[in-house]
């Protein structure tokens, strides 16, 4: 049922959220995230190492599993794959690959907080 709605998703986009065929993609070492605090209207930059898991607003425990990016350019779309859970009941938010040109494509669906990749980081 994912591929077909990733499928139908890319078909809708033209595919300008995914990468074109044969286009090299390179891992980063972490991703810079942006939360959103819909109840306080506040912004958060969040970066997090691969590998590696953050705590956003005390309430969110988001964990970085891999980060790519086109190789011919670094600045351009990102790919993250995220866990997110909520710290309190340890419930599942959200699992799954996150991408920067399209977050409402694969979107956290949290009442009050919204989470979305804006670019993977490197050393």
């Amino acid at each position: 049922m994912r591929r077909v709605c990733a499928w139908l998703a890319a078909a809708c986009l033209g595919g300008a959220a995914l990468p074109a065929a044969g286009q090299e993609v390179a891992a980063g070492d972490g991703a810079l995230l942006r939360g959103l605090d819909r109840l306080s209207g506040s912004t958060t930059d969040i970066p997090v190492p691969a590998g590696a898991a953050v705590i956003f607003a005390g309430r969110l425990s988001i964990e970085l599993r891999e980060c790519r990016y086109p190789v011919a350019n670094p600045t351009g779309d990102a790919y993250a794959f995220l866990s997110i859970r909520d710290t309190a009941s340890g419930q599942a938010l959200f699992d799954g690959w996150m991408i920067a040109s399209a977050p409402a494509l694969n979107a956290l669906d949290h009442m009050r907080y919204d989470i979305w990749v804006l670019r993977c980081t490197s050393d």
